[in-house]
């Protein structure tokens, strides 16, 4: 249990890396799902599903607007 832990820390350090480092939009949303999907499967494994599910709902749904409106800033030529 120890090491699918430390397994989610890294890759919940690495998901927020991508997001970062990544300057187009499509790569960014995949980080940031990534992300969500750790944190997500991180409190799985603290025992509270019922706050992942709602924090993993919300958190999907804060990420579809951002994506939308980026690529929307970065769709736009002026």
């Amino acid at each position: 249990m120890t090491y699918f832990v430390l397994f989610l820390g890294v890759c919940f350090v690495l998901g927020g890396l991508a997001v970062v480092s990544n300057p187009s939009p499509y790569d960014g949303v995949v980080g940031l799902v990534l992300v969500s999907v750790v944190g997500c499967g991180w409190l799985l494994s603290l025992g509270v599903s019922f706050v992942s599910l709602v924090l993993f709902m919300v958190y999907l749904g804060g990420i579809l607007v951002v994506f939308v409106y980026s690529v929307s800033l970065a769709a736009d030529p002026f």
